[in-house]
Order: structure tokens, then sequence, then C-alpha cells
């Protein structure tokens, strides 16, 4: 077996940084990092939140490429359970069919 000798120092050159740079950036500059979106002024009822948490809960399987109905039937064919109002919610044309996922990923 092959000894180890040395310092590792020697296996792993590190360059150091020889750019200084004197300017810090100003506190209310925009950074490129991505900013999160926030949503809390959405208008919506609470019959859509409700959906939402739906289409938030895995336990009634993935929701990418599929309406939120076909997903409750689904989940009822599989015996999940899923939650009634959910349904009654869906059958009343005044919410959105399609999940919260739909078109971002």
């Amino acid at each position: 077996m092959a000894s180890v000798s040395g310092s590792m120092k020697g296996f792993y050159r590190q360059k150091k940084n020889t750019t200084k740079s004197s300017k810090k950036a100003p506190a209310n500059a925009k950074s490129d990092a991505p900013q999160l979106v926030s949503h809390a002024n959405d208008d919506y009822s609470a019959g859509e939140a409700m959906l939402r948490q739906f289409d938030m809960n895995m336990a009634y399987g993935p929701c990418a490429g599929m309406t939120r109905a076909a997903r409750w039937e689904r989940a009822q064919k599989l015996g999940l359970n899923p939650p009634q109002e959910i349904q009654t919610l869906l059958k009343s044309a005044k919410v959105q069919s399609e999940s919260l996922w739909d078109g971002r990923i």
C-alpha cells in the first residue's frame, strides 16, 4: 500500500485571488440573484385557496400535465381519499380548472 507523504497543500495547489476591488456595491443596488415573487396581493377566493392547497399536496400524486379535476378523479380511483370539498369546487365553473403548476414546470 502506498504511504502518504508530505502535506496535501502540494497536491492541491490553491490560487489566490489577485484582483482587488476597492469598490463596494451600494446597499440599494440590485443583485443578479433571482428574486422571489410574492403573490400576497393576488385576489382569489377561499375556494381557490383550497384548490391551491390541493395542488401543493403531493399525497394525491403529481399534478403536472393534468387538470385539477383529472387529478382528483385519479386520486379517488387510487383510493387516496381526496377531499369532497375539492370535487364540489371543481364542479362549479367559478374556479380555474388548471393546477397552480400548469405552464410553470
